[in-house]
Order: C-alpha cells, then sequence, then structure tokens
C-alpha cells in the first residue's frame, strides 16, 4: 500500500515548476491516466487468449476390472480415446487481427485521453501564470495608490486640497485593495487546480510554476499543421484503426461459419486382446452457418468508414478553429502590447503629475488611473488568450506547436 501512494502521488516540487515539468510529472502521477495505461496492459494480454489453439481431449475408461481375468463371460476392459477439435477457415489469424487490431484502438484511445490530461495542464498553467501576473499588476497598483493617499494626506495637512477631495482618493483605495484581494484568491484556486491535474493530494501554498506570457509566434502554416493532424491525432488513429478492427470481425464471422471437424484415436484391450480405432465428428451446419454475425459485422464495418469519415472532418475542423482563435487573440495582443499599454501610462503618469500640481482635475486623474489598470488587466488577459489559443492548436494537432 505504501508503494501504491508513492507511485499514486506527486510530490510538491521545492523548485518552481516549468511548463515541461508539469506536463512530464501529469504523464507519470495523474491516477486518471495511470488507471488508463493498466487498461491498455490487461487489453493486450487478450492478445494471447486469441492466439491459443484448441486443447486436445483425453479420456480413459474401464468396465469389469474388479471381475477375474479369465471370465470368458465378462471379460475386463479398457478404453483410451483421445480427440481435438481443428479450426477450418483460418479462425485463429482472424482472432489475433482483431484482438491486436483492439490493443491498437485501446492504445489510441489512451492517447487520446492524455492529451486531453495534457491539455488541461497547459490550460490552468497558463491560468496561474496570468493569475500571477495579475496578483504583481493589482500589487503595484496598490502600493503605488498607497503612496498616492500618503502624498494626498500630506497635502490636506498643508492646505493644499480639502477633505472632500481628500477623502474621494481615500475612498478609491477600498477598490484596490479589493483587486489585490481578488487576485491572491485567483492565484490561489488556479495553483489548487493544477496541483491537483498533476495529482498532488493535498494542495500547498509553496507550489509555484515559473515562465512567460509573451505571445508566441508560430512559424508553421495552416496546411502543415492539418497534415500533422491527420498523421498524430490519436482520435483519428482509432477510427481508422476500427475500420481495420471491423474489418477482422467481418473475416471471422465468416471463418465461424465454417464446419470444425473433430478427429480422435482410440485404443483399447478387452481381455487379453488389443485393438485400436478412429472417430470423426463433422457437424452438419444445415441451419446455423453464422448468418447473424456475418450480416452484422459487415454493417458494423460499413458504420466504422462512416465514422472514420467523421473523425477527419472533426479532425480538420478543429485545427481550422483553433487556427482562427489564434489569430484573433495574437492580433489583439499585438495591439494592446503595442499601443495601447503605453499609452496608458504615459496618459497615467502625465495626468499624475498634472493633478499633483494643480493643473488636472481629481475625476481626471481618477479616471486615468481606472484606464491604467484596465488596459494592462486587459492586456494580460490578451497575452493569455494566445496562450490558450496555441495550446489548442496543439490539442487539436496532437504535436507541439511552440517548442
Amino acid at each position: 500500500m505504501a508503494l501504491f501512494s508513492v507511485l499514486l502521488y506527486a510530490q510538491v516540487p521545492a523548485a518552481p515548476l516549468t511548463l515541461q515539468q508539469a506536463v512530464d510529472i501529469v504523464r507519470s502521477k495523474n491516477p486518471t491516466l495511470l488507471s488508463g495505461q493498466q487498461h491498455v496492459i490487461a487489453t493486450k494480454a487478450s492478445e494471447i487468449t486469441a492466439g491459443l489453439r484448441q486443447n486436445p481431449n483425453f479420456t480413459l475408461s474401464g468396465a469389469d476390472v474388479s471381475l477375474p481375468a479369465n471370465n470368458p463371460s465378462s471379460p475386463y476392459s479398457y478404453v483410451g480415446n483421445i480427440n481435438r477439435l481443428f479450426e477450418r477457415g483460418q479462425k485463429r489469424r482472424w482472432r489475433l487481427d482483431a484482438a491486436r487490431a483492439t490493443t491498437d484502438v485501446t492504445q489510441s484511445q489512451y492517447k487520446d485521453s492524455e492529451r486531453q490530461a495534457i491539455l488541461a495542464v497547459k490550460q490552468a498553467f497558463t491560468q496561474m501564470l496570468a493569475a500571477k501576473a495579475a496578483l504583481k499588476i493589482a500589487d503595484d497598483n496598490l502600493q503605488g495608490y498607497r503612496k498616492t493617499v500618503d502624498l494626498s494626506r500630506e497635502r490636506l495637512k498643508a492646505g493644499d486640497i480639502s477633505g472632500t477631495d481628500f477623502d474621494r482618493i481615500d475612498l478609491q483605495l477600498a477598490e484596490f485593495e479589493s483587486d489585490y484581494d481578488n487576485a491572491k484568491l485567483n492565484l490561489t484556486q488556479a495553483s489548487d487546480q493544477l496541483q491537483l491535474l498533476l495529482g498532488v493530494e493535498k494542495p500547498s501554498d509553496n507550489f509555484d510554476i515559473t515562465g512567460t506570457l509573451d505571445p508566441p509566434a508560430i512559424t508553421a502554416s495552416l496546411s502543415q499543421i492539418e497534415q500533422e493532424a491527420l498523421q498524430s491525432r490519436p482520435d483519428y488513429l482509432a477510427a481508422e484503426q476500427s475500420v481495420r478492427l471491423a474489418d477482422a470481425n467481418v473475416k471471422l464471422a465468416d471463418a465461424m461459419g465454417t464446419t470444425d471437424p473433430t478427429i480422435g484415436g482410440e485404443y483399447e484391450r478387452v481381455g487379453v486382446y488389443n485393438s485400436a480405432g478412429f472417430q470423426v465428428s463433422i457437424p452438419l451446419r444445415i441451419f446455423d452457418r453464422n448468418q447473424g454475425e456475418k450480416q452484422r459485422t459487415r454493417y458494423e464495418a460499413q458504420s466504422s468508414r462512416f465514422a472514420e469519415i467523421a473523425a477527419r472532418n472533426q479532425v480538420m475542423n478543429d485545427v481550422d478553429q483553433a487556427w482562427a482563435a489564434y489569430e484573433t487573440a495574437m492580433r489583439m495582443a499585438q495591439r494592446y502590447n503595442s499601443h495601447y499599454v503605453h499609452e496608458s501610462e504615459r496618459v497615467r503618469d502625465n495626468l499624475e503629475f498634472s493633478y499633483r500640481h494643480g493643473g488636472s482635475t481629481l475625476l481626471d486623474y481618477l479616471d486615468a488611473l481606472r484606464d491604467y489598470r484596465r488596459i494592462h488587466l486587459d492586456a494580460l488577459n490578451a497575452n493569455m488568450q494566445v496562450w490558450l489559443a496555441v495550446h489548442q492548436l496543439s490539442f487539436a494537432a496532437a504535436t507541439e506547436i511552440v517548442p
């Protein structure tokens, strides 16, 4: 039980985790993925059963063995019989094909579960990075505004501003404090969610990550990503493998309609006489020739082919939607990072200087502060959306778009 607990639960790392380290941990410690790995191993074991040949049967019987051996009216007798069913129609071959195809499908389904778990970790990691950055912005805004309140208090004492103006400035502090508390709560919740996905039994306050939210550039084209998706998407591979499994089941159903003879040999000793013989048993398949399974498997095979087409269309649609989301998020992030963030800083600094020297009104200064906070949070959210779109694109293509 202790060993199981060590394998099951991840330890909280002492150093901040990178995104790649978080992905590696979820592969080895996530309980859902560990369960899926065992299911794949169990399914592969079915191939052993499918490849087994028919066992022979041995029968030994005796009669009147308690009577004297020289009793001519009822001599004792011994009979030994061995027989075996011989499969026709290559049943073992098609059973093995079906079992191996089932293993392939199960393996691809596990890979798809792993793909979804990795996406969830990437999203949680990015959201925690954004929560850390939002807390830093909230803390900077709070500390900066506290300096404004302290300066305004000194101006109030000196008679430069009225008590009403100071109260209005001081009231705004509550909003900055609320922003900080909410940002801290968001970081705690994002941290707990990521630790849960990593298999940590009890979330720790010491858990930390490291990374950047700077928007990455994608060098691959849309057509390249689409081709990569068709080659790598495990759900699409599972659909292709399901077609092969269905074809193997059709051939197995045909083989099961063939007649399997049972051939045996016999040795008999009656009194002092020995004799040998043989038996051949052939079922007469007049009524049951496995017609129902033959028809069912053919319809299932056709169904699998339609499902493969649907899976292919889904892959292309997922990639196209993720690509569109990335382009939109990238344009928004570029606008904020190249223009609005710097402009909001410049407006805030100018109005703060102007207000302190009597050139602007209090309302103008407070509006500039609100715009500064809003623009910076919007820019942070835009950068986060770029990364979420990149993760979604990597998920849709089943490959790492940004190494």
